[in-house]
């Protein structure tokens, strides 16, 4: 608690000098990184497999590294709403996380955790996440302000990944630009504003759903050619006319009819329809769309059913169980992240979070059982005000009862009452039964 009212203290104090943090915060700030570069408009062009593999192996040559055109093959990818849904579900577990700024004894230190509770560490969060996908994210903070809150960084913004050169940690302004005319990121003035995530060499896991996205589009715009030839009947007109003319205008009528389904025909024009007798296009192209929607959600969430339809409760509760472990690494990681490299940065900016750790709150995932186990050892040692329990399980709470578990005065007595208390604990074990 000492260290804690020393937190407030120094908070408050910092609070008056803040125009002074501020004033240090612009002063060793350097030019925005962003500002640097010469942004391009993507290409939209068409992709195939050929693609995919070129673009792999410029993105692997050791020296010349580049990404640009992988980039564009995972871009195009994330229009597909499979693939986008997997990967805001797996963020959104994390995103949504509650979490705390803890002293060196493991209190919370509610000022600080405020700093953070900001649109611009939400939006640092996001973008940290996505170098689960595209393997690299350089993040550039923006200026430090403040209002009444306290201090605050106006933005979290993503440098462009195609100016990025992770393999030797340069910024293109171009990004066609020669390696050796990049600019250092991770020395200098610049180092200041910029946080990096990700290893220089991962290609994040959009290099493995990549040709599951290109097969799903081939594989639809194939089915939409099925149905365009075999989805509707074959309208024949048979005509015993011989002139060009009445044959040209037959052809005519046919060609136009589309939707309205009627025309007008020479005398002796006989129009029927030919009904498709292929009625095996489900199994060839739903399937392997299907196929390829499993193949994403494997890759993405390691498991199928929490966003698939399961077949059984006893499987899905192993498929979520997976899909758990896996944001747990997402957030264990993130954390790492934040103690090791965002919170020096702060500190150095002027925010008041020096000897501060960066913390997941999990209490909220406690299940009921656990809960009330809790609530049970609680009880059993410590005296609990009734209101606790009136506002948690909405029980209106009149008194005690001859061996109740003392709430508030009960367990102000001696040590032997504690004891009795406890005894009636043990006796009395379906209290939250």
């Amino acid at each position: 608690m000492l260290l804690m009212a020393q937190y407030r203290n120094t908070s408050r104090r910092g609070n008056a000098s803040d125009n002074k943090l501020l004033q240090l915060a612009k002063s060793v700030q350097a030019r925005r990184i962003i500002a640097e570069i010469t942004r391009k408009t993507d290409a939209l062009t068409q992709k195939d497999i050929a693609t995919w593999r070129r673009a792999w192996q410029m993105a692997i040559n050791v020296e010349t590294p580049r990404r640009a055109f992988l980039y564009d093959l995972y871009s195009d990818s994330l229009v597909d709403g499979h693939l986008t849904g997997c990967i805001e579900q797996r963020k959104s577990k994390t995103l949504g996380r509650p979490f705390r700024l803890l002293t060196s004894d493991g209190e919370e230190a509610p000022e600080a955790t405020a700093l953070f509770q900001r649109e611009w560490f939400y939006d640092f969060l996001s973008l940290a996440l996505d170098s689960v996908f595209w393997g690299h994210s350089l993040i550039e903070l923006g200026e430090v302000l403040s209002d009444d809150k306290g201090l605050y960084f106006t933005s979290a913004s993503l440098i462009p990944r195609k100016h990025v050169v992770p393999e030797y940690g340069v910024i293109l302004r171009d990004p066609s630009d020669d390696i050796a005319q990049g600019i250092p990121y991770r020395e200098g003035d610049y180092a200041r504003w910029l946080v990096e995530v990700g290893k220089p060499d991962n290609l994040g896991l959009l290099i493995r759903c990549t040709p599951y996205y290109i097969s799903k589009k081939n594989m639809g715009a194939y089915w939409d050619t099925f149905g365009e030839i075999f989805g509707m009947p074959m309208r024949i007109a048979n005509t015993s006319a011989t002139n060009k003319a009445d044959i040209a205008r037959i052809e005519q009528v046919m060609d136009n009819m589309g939707a309205a389904f009627w025309g007008v025909f020479p005398e002796d024009t006989k129009i029927s329809f030919q009904e498709s007798s292929r009625g095996d296009a489900y199994n060839v192209y739903d399937k392997r769309l299907d196929r390829c929607d499993k193949e994403l959600s494997k890759i993405i969430l390691s498991q199928t059913m929490t966003i698939d339809n399961g077949s059984s409760l006893s499987q899905s509760e192993v498929h979520l169980e997976i899909f758990e472990s896996v944001c747990a690494s997402d957030a264990k990681r993130l954390g790492y992240i934040i103690n090791d490299r965002l919170l020096p940065l702060m500190a150095a900016s002027g925010f008041p979070v020096s000897g501060l750790t960066f913390a997941w709150d999990y209490s909220d995932e406690m299940t009921d059982a656990e809960m009330r186990e809790q609530e049970r050892v609680i009880l059993q040692y410590y005296d609990v005000d009734p209101e606790y329990f009136v506002r948690k399980y909405g029980v209106p709470i009149v008194g005690k009862r001859s061996n109740g578990l003392g709430f508030g005065e009960a367990g102000a007595g001696a040590g032997g009452e504690q004891e009795e208390q406890s005894t009636a604990l043990a006796k009395d074990s379906d209290f939250f039964a």
